[in-house]
């Protein structure tokens, strides 16, 4: 029969086998969270990216040349970079469209978009400074007061209708703006 300190040193043991087990544990499961919410937005952004040439096609009239998704950039001199969701450009309207995808839409990531972002893309892509930008912010679903805000900032708005597939949410209330 053992004694009460092989017993004690016994349960001690087990209770540090039992905590390295759940730390482990713990550190896999943020792992998979970590991994599920990244994917959640790439979803997100794999719904949204197929949408955008028609979209503006139907309220811009623009053709787009060139559709890029997940486009990441770095400024080998400065050091700058940053990856932006969907770049549409149209030649022949001289515009390029910068569109911010959400999976939850938040007035700091508005912000964000709208104060660094924006001017982070010109500094990377210099070469289309001459071009008109126009900021989209786009997700599944848009709650009203971040259209209304939004729409404040003139930034269009684009997200499931009711009826359609994507569409621009504030599109006449930001033309009545300009």
């Amino acid at each position: 029969m053992a004694t009460v300190e092989e017993r004690v040193e016994r349960l001690e043991n087990l209770m540090e086998e039992l905590i390295k087990l759940n730390e482990r544990l713990s550190k896999e499961m943020n792992k998979r969270w970590g991994e599920l919410a990244n994917k959640l937005g790439t979803i997100v952004e794999d719904i949204i990216a197929p949408a955008v040439s028609p979209v503006i096609k139907q309220y811009f009239n623009c053709e787009i040349d060139d559709l890029q998704v997940n486009r990441k950039k770095k400024d080998k001199k400065t050091g700058l970079k940053d990856e932006f969701d969907v770049i549409a450009v149209s030649d022949d309207c001289k515009t390029v469209f910068l569109v911010e995808v959400k999976s939850t839409p938040k007035i700091d990531y508005i912000n964000e978009f709208k104060d660094k972002k924006i001017d982070r893309f010109l500094t990377l892509f210099p070469e289309y400074r001459e071009y008109k930008l126009i900021p989209i912010f786009a997700s599944l679903r848009l709650e009203e007061d971040i259209i209304n805000y939004l729409t404040k900032q003139k930034i269009y708005a684009m997200a499931y209708k009711e009826w359609e597939y994507m569409d621009i949410l504030n599109f006449d209330k930001i033309n009545q703006l300009n």
